[in-house]
């Protein structure tokens, strides 16, 4: 037995810290949290002193038991769970657990898993810091208190399952708000004017009339007047620029960055920032932090002067100025400046290239350009065409990196070519085009950490499981829509003459944009009304505020528990008692026929429309289809909805009907059920359109290959091409011809596919403490504790889920062993 037991959080932490530590360091997983508020009861004494009541979950009790037994073995045990308030907490409650002596316990903390940063961390331990700790409870015991008392009134008011929650419930708000502005935003229109330019040299260039035009009208009549005009440039000033660097990554910009160029989620950035942190490639991924160390400057230095050149290199030190950032961790970085990539995973090989190049980037000089503004003139009106050019003197950090931008509607500058003041110009043409005022943008993942970052709201670690909590509750969707065709108009001034013509854009797209559900919006409104300071902004802020003082031992946490619970209870007991039932119902008309009320309202089942009032008892209902909502639907629409399910006629020998479903509109074809195109109205689908869906659904589905006896079929989905095997979706990636697939490139894609579901199943089962090793002819073992299962040929890892795998090893544990006390029977 070694004499010291290191405890970690996960195994692949482990198993990497194990490297760097000798013979006489034992190193195991807790697992995450070993010990947590019960999950069938509150588990908060709310009439004493507000404190909690820690349970170890069944799933943990292994964990717990083998570490005790490990603990009281060793000379000393080494707590090395992360650096943040919520490792500080499963320190703590290691200790409780395993009733730890103090003399024997250790905290070590390190922001990168390297030997150097091991070692140190061993070098000089310290205690757990117990501000830190109250600062996690209070966190979770105020999240309890509102999620315990508010779903419960959210379940009799509004919907059986809903959930509410302090961060959730704001960021909710934030994104129905933003919905609601663009809903009432109104459209107008204007003519812009953009001209292509050319000097005595015949070099061109564009330039544009800064003022856009009202009306259509005066446009043309601008037009009409240039016709014949001279241009001259009147004004040319050319100025020295700089453009500096970003700083190095937090977790929201490192997340917000990752969505703009890698295209990743929030939570699966996290993901993977997890696994390279845990390969010991990158430094800590949960940081409010802007610092980097010097030996990190130094490291940074010493790759940019030798791959770039020393004019290439200038130390930064980033300060972070928000007042409630978190412990003094450094930012993002890798761990090796001089590793400019890893070969590891692709999407771990996208992401640690991001994070390369941000850190070195900071560390880089500025950019040196010049910008040139150009004045024009013309001899016929007082109209004045600017342009705008940038000339880069010295790329400086932009050799490495430039940061992305949310929504990039600005015209980006240009070269220009060399202009003289009094210059004559030759236009080649002018146009006046009709654009569109836009509305709000929808957030996106990215952007909504953004929002909640600058309001206050949340944490490092709170921003990916709320954005993933709230779609996965259904308040919040991702949108699917590519936009609608919309026409505009175009005036064209060319050798003297202006024409006219209509051209046509796409607008409106919500593709992959965050948009509130009906019940979003419904639990919103009630939440809204009812308990107005939970879902302000500022109060929000205030209590992310307070959890900061707590762990600086600035504020007590029970007292600032009771203080918030003191309002919020009573609030509670009176809405329960007094507020309406919410369902978001809207009438919006008669029924042209019967004469009865036409309306909306949320159902057991989702929104719907009704015919006929509460009181009738012959109520007609139809669920709204997925593109609709109960805010916007018209009374056409809503009436539409009960012309369907429609028999459209018989194909060989078949009827076939159009109807709408969960999933959006459909034919249904025999066993058959064919989705119609995105936007396309199930009530303009006629028999020949349906057929035409069905021939290609048929020839779709027809197998191209055949793979282990499984057929092998080909698809487009909203993901881009893939084909299906066994049923798995395999996407096709541009390295292969989708339209010319080889037997060879198909074996390829499917064996590349199974190793990757194997590997994240296994991932999966280490996590929760369970081996998985080769056995004999093709079987594999399972193995957990001293359970070791033999599976039998024909089972596949990659089909077994981890309860089925918990239920698997509990079959086949050891029984202990029962003595039964005998007994003597009389006679």
């Amino acid at each position: 037995m070694a004499k010291n037991l290191v405890i970690v959080e996960s195994p692949a932490k482990a198993k990497t810290i194990e490297k760097f530590l000798g013979k006489d360091f034992q190193v195991e997983s807790s697992f995450g949290h070993i010990a947590d508020l019960p999950s069938k009861e509150l588990g908060i004494n709310v009439d004493g002193d507000f404190m909690p009541e820690y349970i170890v979950s069944d799933d943990k009790k292994a964990v717990v038991k083998k570490l005790k037994a490990l603990a009281k073995k060793a000379d000393t045990v080494w707590l090395a769970s992360d650096e943040d308030r919520e490792g500080e907490a499963i320190a703590w409650h290691l200790k409780e657990q395993l009733k730890l002596k103090d003399e024997k316990t250790k905290r070590i903390v390190f922001h990168e898993i390297t030997k150097n940063a091991i070692l140190k961390a061993v070098e000089n331990p310290r205690e757990i810091n117990y501000d830190m700790v109250n600062a996690q409870q209070a966190r979770r015991v105020l999240d309890r208190l509102v999620g315990y008392e508010l779903s419960p009134i959210l379940w009799r008011k509004v919907k059986g399952g809903l959930s509410a929650g302090r961060v959730q419930s704001v960021a909710v708000r934030l994104i129905v708000e933003r919905e609601r502005s663009i809903q009432e935003f109104e459209t107008t229109a204007h003519y812009k004017v953009v001209a292509q330019f050319s000097n005595e040299e015949g070099k061109t260039f564009k330039a544009s009339i800064p003022k856009n035009f009202e009306t259509r009208e005066k446009a043309e009549q601008f037009l009409k007047s240039s016709a014949m005009a001279d241009f001259t440039i009147a004004d040319l000033q050319k100025k020295p620029a700089k453009k500096s660097p970003a700083t190095p990554f937090t977790t929201s910009t490192l997340q917000q960055e990752a969505s703009r160029k890698l295209g990743y989620p929030v939570a699966k950035t996290m993901q993977v920032a997890q696994r390279l942190y845990e390969a010991g490639l990158i430094t800590y991924m949960r940081t409010d932090s802007l610092n980097l160390s010097d030996d990190a400057r130094k490291a940074a230095k010493e790759e940019i002067t030798k791959s770039y050149g020393a004019e290439y290199s200038k130390s930064r030190v980033f300060k972070t100025k928000d007042k409630g950032a978190q412990e003094a961790h450094e930012a993002i970085r890798p761990t090796e400046m001089s590793r400019s990539s890893v070969n590891v995973e692709f999407d771990q090989d996208r992401l640690y290239d991001l994070i390369w190049k941000r850190t070195i980037a900071s560390q880089m000089s500025d950019a040196k350009l010049e910008r040139t503004n150009v004045k024009i003139k013309n001899s016929k009106n007082s109209k004045i065409f600017t342009a705008n050019g940038e000339m880069i003197q010295f790329d400086g950090f932009l050799k490495v990196y430039l940061e992305g931008v949310d929504n990039d509607e600005e015209e980006q500058a240009g070269m220009l070519p060399n202009l003289k003041v009094g210059e004559a110009l030759s236009y080649e043409f002018i146009t006046a085009t009709q654009r569109f005022t836009s509305p709000p943008y929808r957030f996106t993942e990215a952007s909504l950490v953004k929002q909640l970052e600058e309001l206050g709201i949340g944490r490092p670690s709170t921003y990916a499981p709320t954005i993933s909590t709230v779609q996965r509750r259904g308040y919040v969707e991702k949108g699917e829509t590519e936009g609608v065709e919309r026409e505009y108009e175009q005036f064209v001034l060319k050798t003297g003459t202006v024409s006219s013509t209509t051209l046509t854009e796409k607008t409106g797209s919500d593709k992959g944009k965050l948009i509130p559900t009906d019940i979003g919006n419904i639990v919103t409104d009630f939440l809204v009304a009812n308990f107005s300071n939970i879902l302000d902004f500022g109060f929000t802020a205030k209590v992310e505020s307070s959890f900061d003082d707590i762990s600086e031992g600035l504020e007590d946490w029970i007292e600032m528990i009771k203080g918030f619970y003191n309002e919020f209870h009573p609030t509670v007991t009176f809405v329960s008692e007094n507020a309406e039932r919410e369902s978001g119902e809207r009438i919006l008309g008669k029924h042209p026929e019967s004469g009865k009320t036409v309306l909306v309202r949320l159902g057991k089942f989702g929104a719907m429309a009704q015919i006929g009032d509460r009181d009738d008892d012959e109520k007609l209902f139809a669920s709204l289809q997925k593109d609709q909502n109960l805010g916007t639907i018209t009374l056409q629409e809503a009436l539409d909805l009960f012309l369907l399910p429609k028999n459209l006629g018989t194909y060989e020998a078949e009827e076939v009907i159009v109807s709408n479903g969960r999933f959006g509109p459909y034919i249904k074809f025999g066993t058959m059920y064919v989705s119609l195109d995105r936007g396309e109205n199930p009530m303009e689908v006629d028999l020949e359109r349906a057929i035409e869906l069905i021939v290609a659904k048929q020839k779709a589905d027809a197998p191209i290959a055949e793979y282990e006896n499984l057929p092998v079929q080909k698809g487009v989905g909203r993901f881009g091409p893939f084909i299906k095997w066994n049923s798995m979706f395999i996407n096709v990636n541009k390295k292969y011809d989708y339209d010319n697939l080889t037997y060879d490139d198909i074996v390829e894609l499917i064996e590349d596919k199974k190793r990757k579901e194997i590997e994240k199943v296994i991932h999966n089962w280490e996590e929760a403490g369970i081996r998985v090793e080769k056995a004999r002819w093709g079987r594999f073992n399972i193995i957990k504790g001293k359970t070791k299962i033999e599976m039998p040929k024909t089972t596949n890892a990659k089909d077994l889920t981890l309860e089925e795998v918990e239920q698997i090893i509990a079959a086949k544990a050891p029984k202990k062993k029962t003595t039964r006390k005998k007994t003597t029977k009389k006679k």
